[in-house]
């Protein structure tokens, strides 16, 4: 009897060892095999590069994205994949990709779950860079202190300019939708349609799946919202700085993109599909990177895109979801209003009467500026409207206007902080990056910049990740914005509204006055009351025909 004992207690914790060893597996099964991440130390599990769609090579480049073919295997899910095919545009990238090439299209997950079963809400991140550059593994980007918050995170990559883009007419005639151009917003759609059947294995919850983007990742989230085939694929949005509505990146017409295909293909002496399709990445990349060989844009497809968005949202015919969108106090700075004309009065009104020769008085009243300190802050203001604010405002005006969810704005105000040392002779970039001093002669002097933020330097704050930029000597006060504003974030993709206990109280848009949020104006958070709403509207008659 007691023998008998002895093997079932030692069965029992036999059991009960291999069921703890189970439990603690970092492997998951989803519809196209087994992956296995790993754990970090923080608690969450990550699954880095696992493919979501077919590589899109060979006959597949130029085509709407297919199915990832199954594996039998466990695939090892411990390291990015590649990152799209691009050049280095911008001084505020830097990947951790395993390489660059056409086969990209990987995405990346974080998961506090322990048991892979609950149901958490998830975030879906579209990288920015313009359409040109970006990928999922930016540091920027990492969904571990998202993930900290209860949420399963995903970064995911997709094509990029001519890669992603390229319209053409025997693509247009190839298609079954007839259509071409915009694949790599359809691979974004397509990570979601992978959401949509394995999140739920990974602890997240297909019903309470919010997509978020910065510049071109915004620009994104605003054009799921509108897509037909998209826009029933997640409960809620968040954009960073910009908008598909002109002047910012607005889809042109399928003809006019095919002849933007066409007119590349001749320049590079490529008299077939076939032509272009035996081309080397590398090849394509160098080409359509030259000055005027291709325009990146998104195109009214007739699939994807339907009408453009002011069109859509007018209508009402977009994503009803709660929406959370806002952009930088100077996205750019004044110069790229006044170019290397000194900001004095002088020079201000000269270039009003340039822009707007039959409104300059009205965009001086709008505008103003009678020293040269205000023709800096006005100018900024301009340039920045012109740039990616009066879009992102169009956006949250019409959602507001033409649903019953709620609608939050915010303002990023923060202004950058010291440089650390070692970046002491580097002097700003574009899209708040910077150029390092490669002479390493002399210190470069200063340049005249506006106050406030730039474009894309409110990422690292919102997704809680200042200790990935070594760039920048971050203080106390830097830490407590980026504290806030992780989590309005992370209550808005829980419950669609970002109020918390201990936050600022954060009031939704009404449909023609608006609060905001103006988040780290003195590095606090205050609810202010819309005062630009006169120059919107005047933007508004100018690009909106």
């Amino acid at each position: 009897m007691k023998r008998f004992s002895f093997f079932l207690v030692a069965a029992i914790i036999l059991h009960l060892n291999l069921s703890a060893q189970n439990t603690n597996t970092n492997q998951v099964k989803i519809s196209n095999g087994i992956v296995e991440g790993t754990s970090e130390n923080a608690g969450i599990t990550t699954f880095k590069g696992i493919p979501f769609a077919k590589a899109p090579i060979g006959n597949l480049r130029w085509k709407a994205p297919e199915p990832v073919n199954n594996w039998t295997n466990v695939l090892k899910a411990d390291k990015f994949g590649n990152n799209a095919m691009q050049k280095k545009p911008f001084g505020d990238m830097g990947f951790r990709s395993s390489g660059m090439g056409e086969d990209c299209l990987y995405l990346n997950v974080w998961t506090p779950s322990k048991t892979f079963k609950d149901k958490l809400p998830v975030l879906v991140y579209f990288y920015g860079g313009g359409y040109v550059a970006g990928d999922g593994s930016e540091p920027r980007y990492d969904g571990e202190a998202m993930a900290k918050q209860g949420i399963v995170v995903l970064t995911i990559n997709y094509r990029l300019g001519i890669f992603g883009f390229m319209a053409h007419p025997e693509l247009t005639k190839e298609s079954s939708n007839k259509s071409s151009g915009n694949y790599g917003l359809l691979d974004q759609r397509m990570a979601l349609l992978w959401v949509q059947e394995n999140i739920k294995n990974f602890g997240g919850d297909p019903k309470k799946v919010t997509i978020a983007g910065e510049s071109a990742g915004s620009i994104s989230v605003s054009a799921q919202m509108a897509s037909p085939i998209s826009k029933n694929l997640f409960a809620g949005a968040i954009g960073e700085s910009g908008a598909m509505i002109n002047p910012t990146l607005a889809p042109v017409t399928l003809d006019a993109a095919e002849k933007n295909g066409l007119a590349f293909a001749t320049k590079i002496d490529a008299k077939s599909l076939v032509d272009l399709r035996a081309m080397t990445a590398e090849q394509l990349l160098d080409e359509s990177t030259k000055p005027g060989a291709f325009k990146t844009a998104a195109n009214i497809d007739g699939y994807f895109l339907t009408k453009n968005l002011v069109e859509t949202f007018s209508a009402g015919e977009q994503a009803k979801v709660p929406l959370l969108a806002g952009w930088n106090s100077a996205e750019v700075p004044f110069q790229a209003l006044m170019g290397g004309d000194a900001p004095t009065t002088e020079n201000y009104s000269k270039k009003l009467k340039q822009l707007y020769p039959n409104d300059a008085d009205e965009v001086l009243k709008l505008y103003p500026a009678t020293n040269p300190d205000e023709v800096v802050v006005s100018a900024t203001a301009l340039a920045s409207d012109r740039f990616i604010a009066y879009s992102s405002w169009k956006w949250l005006d019409l959602q507001a206007k033409t649903t019953d969810k709620p609608v939050y704005r915010y303002l990023f105000s923060k202004s950058k902080p010291p440089m650390t040392p070692k970046f002491a002779q580097a002097v700003p970039g574009l899209a708040g990056g910077i150029s390092l001093n490669s002479g390493n002669t002399k210190p470069i002097s200063k340049p005249l910049t506006s106050d406030g933020a730039p474009h894309a330097f409110e990422i690292e704050y919102a997704m809680g990740n200042l200790n990935s930029n070594p760039v920048y000597a971050w203080a106390a006060e830097d830490q407590k914005i980026s504290d806030t504003m992780l989590r309005y974030f992370a209550n808005f993709i829980k419950t669609g509204n970002p109020n918390g206990n201990g936050l600022p109280k954060w009031s939704p848009v009404k449909k023609n006055a608006a609060s905001y949020m103006n988040i780290g104006l003195n590095t606090a958070n205050e609810l202010e009351q819309e005062k630009e709403r006169a120059r919107y509207l005047f933007l508004d008659k100018t690009y909106v025909k």
